[in-house]
């Protein structure tokens, strides 16, 4: 279980109804590791800022995220956390690794903007 003040996907089932249901997603896919830890906390300072984003977690090691592990999007990526940002139910951006406050906003404003969603 990943220790975050974030809304938690257990299951492959979870994912898919968080994506259906909700019309920007940010979930992040990690360990409580070091690389990891500052993204989740990014998210929790950003979701009272970006109430139209639901940010979620899920824990990389757990079976089911193999929905995010096998997508063509992370193939390449070497690591830890995959974050990956959906629109509409529609994969629109993933990264992976650290990343910094200013990088995860630059994506949540591009990729969910309101001329985005509109």
């Amino acid at each position: 279980m990943l220790y975050t003040n974030l809304k938690h996907l257990e299951t492959a089932a979870d994912h898919k109804k968080a994506i259906i249901e909700n019309e920007n997603v940010m979930v992040i896919c990690g360990r409580m590791g070091p690389m990891c830890i500052p993204v989740y906390g990014i998210a929790e300072e950003l979701e009272e800022e970006y109430k139209h984003v639901k940010f979620y977690d899920m824990e990389f090691d757990n079976p089911e995220s193999s929905v995010i592990r096998s997508l063509s999007e992370v193939s390449e990526f070497m690591g830890i956390p995959f974050t990956i940002y959906y629109r509409n139910g529609e994969l629109v951006k993933a990264t992976s690794s650290i990343q910094t406050k200013n990088q995860v906003v630059a994506i949540l404003d591009k990729e969910f903007s309101a001329a985005v969603t509109a």
